[in-house]
């Protein structure tokens, strides 16, 4: 079984970046397609990207596009989440997860949730 864990979440102000990671144990993520949502407070959970199983393909939400990069690296089994130029709409909690089947936009298609990392941006 996959587990995922999510880092590099944390307090920061308008125009800033992060990069989160979101690192798998159990088998190697290479071997899957991962997602990134993020949920506020009071919110429901919002898709903000994907890479492909090959890495070869990813996607984003609309309200990161242009700002955010998904990335994977195989060797350390990591996927990263490059988040620039921050607002303070950004502020959630990211989760990461697998991709199991359906569109890479619906959340009911992922398994094996991180348990998140939370990011503020102060304005």
């Amino acid at each position: 079984q996959v587990q995922l864990v999510e880092s590099g979440g944390g307090l920061v102000q308008v125009g800033d970046s992060l990069r989160l990671a979101c690192a798998g144990s159990g088998h190697t993520l290479s071997s899957y397609a991962i997602g990134w949502f993020r949920q506020a407070q009071g919110q429901e959970r919002e898709f903000v990207a994907a890479i492909s199983r090959s890495g070869a393909t990813t996607y984003y939400g609309d309200s990161v596009k242009g700002r955010f990069t998904i990335s994977g690296d195989n060797a350390k089994s990591t996927v990263y989440l490059q988040m620039n130029n921050l607002r303070a709409e950004d502020t959630a909690t990211y989760y990461c997860a697998v991709r199991y089947y359906g569109d890479y936009t619906e959340a009911l298609g992922y398994r094996y949730w991180g348990q998140g990392t939370r990011v503020t941006v102060s304005s």
